[in-house]
């Protein structure tokens, strides 16, 4: 294992073997976490290229410190003011898919909500750092750290397609009725604005995620070929 980097070994729970079980008690007495998981599950991350009886995911830690994750060079996402915790779980699964290296939420979800948040998200917090932060502290560790602050608002003067949206930035996308807030906004580096045609005011917070998400790719697709 490489240094600063987490480890998770994921088995079919049906498989058994002399093998398979001094391997996973290697793992475990190193300190990599072993999940025993249902054969769909199994073969849904294994895919079609490989028959690996053992799956193993390596990446950062998912429990790190803001500061730490801000360091990491990739895109960052802030939640300001959601309301639903289905939305949020959207949120968080899509910017685990998408590559980002963690998310923040800037809400009062008690307890109860956030564990349904973390349930909507098919849990990919397990795979993706995800907390509860002031919108000013993630900002302020996302400048320390050199990213640019892009928000996502009807007030913005560019589409996302028209910002680069590559390398260490923070995202921002604000509640489902209020939007970002002016403080917040006022912070921002840019705002981006995903162009309407309908009479409903805006889309869904996590549409709007999945929109940026999805141009980020893109521009780093771009970037690389």
């Amino acid at each position: 294992m490489s240094v600063g980097r987490e480890r998770q070994e994921q088995i079919q729970r049906d498989l058994f073997g002399r093998e398979l079980f001094e391997e996973t008690a290697r793992a475990e007495a190193m300190g990599v976490a072993v999940e025993r998981v249902g054969r769909r599950k199994f073969e849904r991350l294994r895919g079609n290229h490989s028959d690996a009886e053992i799956l193993a995911l390596t990446g950062p830690p998912v429990r790190g410190r803001l500061e730490d994750v801000m360091e990491r060079g990739g895109a960052v996402w802030l939640l300001t003011g959601p309301a639903y915790p289905g939305n949020v779980g959207f949120a968080i699964r899509t910017a685990e898919v998408s590559g980002a290296d963690g998310l923040y939420v800037d809400n009062d979800f008690d307890h109860v909500k956030r564990r349904e948040a973390r349930r909507a998200s098919m849990r990919a917090d397990r795979f993706l750092p995800t907390a509860w932060e002031s919108a000013d502290a993630v900002i302020d560790a996302a400048r320390r750290a050199g990213k640019r602050v892009i928000g996502v608002e009807d007030v913005g003067g560019e589409a996302p397609w028209q910002v680069d949206l590559t390398g260490p930035v923070l995202l921002v996308v604000g509640a489902e009725a209020e939007g970002v807030p002016r403080h917040v906004l006022e912070r921002c580096d840019h705002v981006v604005r995903i162009p309407m045609a309908g009479f409903i005011a805006s889309y869904n917070l996590q549409a709007a995620v999945a929109v940026v998400a999805a141009e980020r790719l893109r521009q780093l697709e771009r970037e690389h070929s």
